[in-house]
């Protein structure tokens, strides 16, 4: 065994994290995972934590589940690998029939890869690649959204939205259009939400009508934006844009990486409004947090585009090593299963309201300016003035010392900017979220001054 100074050293000398800067990071602690059991994750030193944010919004049903992991070993002695191009594998395809028994009507075809990025990336390429083999060549745009995040490959961050992680790479990016993000609390449109009529939709359509026929698709993330600080949709804007998309005859694109498998409290966002999409983006939680995975599923009509002789070139010219591995499909299958025996859906229920009563107190501290909560998504953002808005100066840092003191306290969770962010497992029971909400709620009120 490595003693745990040894392992902390290692990392500070040989890993780089992502979004972390480390410098900050080389004058910290490390924090050194060694286990999980259940919803709590346990470090080299023995302590433990509640996991908060679900392993950066994987973890379904808990760490150390014997049907997840007893599916990776049945699956691994049987074949760890075998590669799709042209061939085919028994957990892959098993698993491509449940998706579309349990994805929006209308979807019939999944393409598998390795995580999120890749599955937006494979959703723009196919929808571009689509209209150029109609003979629609003027067709190269998207739209999508402000404060959107739909990954890190360049044609992610394209369709991106979010400055601080994506201005650098500008000058890489091929060109789009935003439409302006619903975000209540900070409107773009400088608008009050209580008599704005979705000003927000109008300014989409605008758009839309305007470059509808030089675009290919638009690309959302439906209820929550989730990289962006949680920022939740009003009740209709989902429905309103998707109904606009298909009238004007473009390709609707459902990035539901973060808010798929039930962390908005039904197994698919979009189901809330009805939509019923061209393109569904999965990953994070398809495996319930066990194995890399992801899945870009699409319509007959989108794949028959892509069918021809092979001297037309039709292919779609994409795929990974790993794409459709054996093992993680497996284990993506018994998570779903796991969905129906554990009725998981259905019990959480109870925990969402039982969240959303238990946020109410956030709302009285005075550094605490608004609560955005969809099922067991939540973000809940820090300014320096309630009374107009103003955020905290970045070297404040207020975000990073609230998650510092939580996990002082046993609890892991993750900031984004001043934006102090939870999403437990599913899974969670009562006791352990209402532990996660009050250790979070004493660490807001110590860090931002309050008595």
């Amino acid at each position: 065994m490595y003693s745990s100074d040894e392992l902390k050293d290692w990392d500070k000398r040989y890993i780089w994290h992502p979004f972390t800067q480390m410098m900050d990071y080389m004058d910290d602690d490390p924090l050194v995972i060694e286990r999980g059991e259940g919803c709590h994750l346990i470090d080299v030193d023995g302590r433990r934590y509640i996991d908060g944010v679900s392993s950066l919004w994987v973890l379904v049903h808990g760490h150390g589940r014997k049907e997840l992991t007893d599916a990776i070993e049945r699956q691994s002695k049987e074949l760890c690998h075998s590669t799709l191009l042209g061939l085919s594998n028994i957990p892959a395809v098993v698993l491509a029939k449940r998706l579309i028994e349990i994805v929006p009507a209308g979807l019939s075809k999944v393409f598998y890869s390795d995580n999120g990025s890749t599955s937006t990336e494979i959703a723009v390429k196919m929808s571009y690649q689509y209209w150029q083999q109609k003979g629609e060549k003027k067709r190269r745009r998207f739209i999508s959204f402000t404060n959107g995040y739909h990954g890190d490959t360049l044609g992610a961050v394209s369709i991106g939205g979010i400055d601080l992680f994506h201005k650098v790479y500008r000058p890489l990016l091929f060109k789009g259009y935003k439409a302006p993000s619903p975000y209540c609390y900070r409107c773009p449109l400088k608008l009050e939400s209580a008599g704005c009529g979705m000003a927000c939709v109008d300014e989409f359509e605008r758009i839309v009508k305007r470059y509808k026929d030089e675009v290919c698709a638009v690309v959302i993330e439906p209820l929550m934006q989730g990289a962006a600080g949680m920022i939740a949709q009003p009740e209709g804007f989902l429905g309103a844009v998707w109904k606009i998309a298909k009238d004007s005859g473009l390709h609707f694109i459902a990035d539901e990486v973060a808010t798929g498998f039930g962390r908005t409290g039904t197994m698919f966002a979009c189901q809330q409004e009805g939509i019923k999409p061209d393109f569904l983006c999965l990953a994070k939680g398809i495996t319930g947090g066990y194995l890399p995975l992801a899945a870009t599923i699409t319509t007959d009509e989108i794949f028959g585009g892509f069918l021809g002789r092979f001297d037309e070139f039709k292919t779609f010219f994409h795929g990974h090593t790993y794409t459709g591995n054996p093992v993680a499909c497996a284990v993506a299958v018994e998570n779903l299963a796991l969905f129906e025996k554990e009725r998981t859906i259905e019990r959480m229920a109870d925990k969402i309201t039982l969240l959303h009563d238990e946020l109410q107190r956030f709302k009285m501290l005075p550094r605490v300016g608004d609560v955005r909560q969809k099922g067991f998504m939540v973000g809940i953002e820090l300014v320096k003035s309630k009374k107009t808005k103003r955020p905290y100066p970045p070297g404040e840092k207020i975000g990073q010392k609230v998650t510092g003191e939580a996990r002082k306290r046993g609890v892991i969770i993750r900031p984004l900017g001043d934006v102090v962010v939870l999403m437990p497992p599913p899974a969670i029971d009562a006791g352990t979220l209402k532990e996660l909400v009050d250790v979070v709620y004493d660490c807001v009120k110590k860090i931002t001054g309050e008595p």
